[in-house]
Formats: structure tokens, C-alpha cells, sequence
């Protein structure tokens, strides 16, 4: 994990936080649906349908979506450990493809590219959180597990979901439990980012393995650790033969012999 400007980590930070945003519009545009809809039965796509009124406000999300996905990919990358710094772009990359396709092409138009996006997204999305998870977990244990829990449910979602596994949740439900850990892990990874700041330049765009990494330096201090509990045991073991030589044992037959001598 390497150095990162504070203002593109700052501005890397907010465009994933801002990811939020969907959750905030698809409520928007299901209050303006006319007649029933039900997040468990109907699928997210279907609120930007062209017999949705909500159907203008629900695409731009997908679309702003795009942008703000591969933007924070893009603005953080130099924050990520070295290896998954490069899935994770890609990763989200077609995650950010995906939903812009979404967004473009509604399920009533243009099928077949409505659903490849789809795919794009759930699959990418999925896939980019346990990636990023692994990116962050030097920074955070936490932050790291959260993000591998999130992408675990959404890509098992996505595998429900797409064959059709759906009589538990509903096809709604089941989607959404694929599409919506993909905002929240990046708002999570953006505020713990955001909050531990920039890593010092070169501190851990290394092997983990290799001198001055974090693992290394735990290693360091484990063995100073084993070192004083030597040198401690050591000097103990050195006071305790002091003592006892500072006490030598009486023979037991000279000073038998010793006091009859005395009292004769």
C-alpha cells in the first residue's frame, strides 16, 4: 500500500461514499410508482421501466452510479495493497460498465444489454468487495472482514439470483441482496480510508514478507519480546544461585559434633 495524495484520497473517499445516493433515489422513485411495488417480487429494473414516473430519476442514479463507482477506484488506487490494487479497478471497473448499461438501456428497451450490464454489476460487484477486502485488511482486520462478509452474500446472491434461485427472498429480494453490498462496502472502505488517512510514503507498497512491512515488523517485535523474556528468566535463574550460595547447607554430623565438643 503505497503513498496517496490526502486530496485524491479525500475526493476518492467522498465519490464512493456518495455511492449512497442510490438508496436514496430508488425510494424517490418507488414513491412515485402508480399502483403496487414491492421490493421483495419486483426487481430494482422495473422502477426504470418506461411505465415507471419515477423511470428519469431511478436511471440517472444508475448512471451517476457508474461514475462515482470508477471514479473511487480509480482516485484510490495508490491506497491499496500492491496485487489487489489491480482487481480492484478491473473488478469494479466492470461493475461501473455494468450499471451504466443499466441505466442506458431499461429492461424495456434494449434487453439483451440491460442484462449483460446486470450481470456485469452483480458479478463485478460481488467479486470487487472481497477483492477490496483484501486490499484494506493491512490497514484494518475489520474493515477487511466486513468487506469479504458483504462480498460473500452479494455473489452468492448473484449466483441465486441468476439461476433463478429466488422462492426464499423473492426475485426483488434476491437481487437486492446482491446489488446493494456493493454501495455499502464502499462506503464503509471510503470512511475507514478516509479516516486512517494516507499510509507513509513507501510503508507498505512492499511484499508482505519483505523488510519494513507491517508483518515484518510484528515479527521484529515478537522476537525483542522472546529476547527480554530470556534475558528476565535469565536473571532470575542468576539471583537464585546467588541466594543459595550465600546459604551453604551445615553438615549435619560436624555440628552434632560441634556442639558436643561445646557442652564437654
Amino acid at each position: 500500500m503505497g503513498a496517496v495524495n490526502r486530496n485524491r484520497l479525500r475526493w476518492g473517499a467522498i465519490a464512493w461514499l456518495l455511492t449512497l445516493q442510490f438508496f436514496v433515489l430508488e425510494a424517490i422513485a418507488q414513491a412515485r410508482v402508480d399502483g403496487p411495488y414491492s421490493r421483495i417480487d419486483d426487481v430494482i429494473s422495473a422502477l426504470g421501466a418506461s411505465d415507471s414516473a419515477g423511470r428519469e430519476l431511478m436511471n440517472a442514479s444508475f448512471v451517476v452510479q457508474s461514475a462515482l463507482i470508477l471514479t473511487g477506484a480509480l482516485l484510490l488506487r495508490p491506497a491499496l495493497l500492491r496485487g489487489a490494487a489491480t482487481a480492484v479497478p478491473v473488478l469494479l471497473g466492470a461493475a461501473s460498465l455494468g450499471v451504466l448499461l443499466v441505466g442506458v438501456f431499461p429492461t424495456d428497451g434494449n434487453s439483451t444489454l440491460h442484462a449483460v450490464g446486470a450481470v456485469l454489476y452483480l458479478v463485478g460487484g460481488g467479486l470487487g468487495l472481497i477483492a477490496l477486502a483484501y486490499a484494506v485488511r493491512s490497514r484494518s482486520e475489520a474493515v477487511g472482514t466486513t468487506l469479504a462478509l458483504l462480498g460473500l452474500v452479494a455473489t452468492a446472491a448473484t449466483v441465486f439470483f441468476l439461476t433463478g434461485v429466488t422462492g426464499y427472498l423473492g426475485e426483488g429480494g434476491t437481487e437486492r441482496a446482491a446489488a446493494y453490498p456493493l454501495p455499502l462496502g464502499l462506503a464503509v472502505a471510503a470512511a475507514a480510508l478516509w479516516r486512517l488517512g494516507p499510509e507513509a510514503p513507501g510503508a507498505a507498497d512492499r511484499d508482505p514478507s519483505a523488510p519494513g512491512s507491517r508483518r515484518e515488523e510484528r515479527a521484529q517485535e515478537r522476537a525483542a519480546k522472546a529476547a527480554r523474556d530470556r534475558e528476565r528468566d535469565a536473571a532470575l535463574a542468576a539471583a537464585a544461585r546467588r541466594d543459595a550460595g550465600g546459604r551453604p547447607e551445615t553438615d549435619e554430623s560436624e555440628d552434632l559434633w560441634g556442639s558436643r565438643g561445646r557442652r564437654d
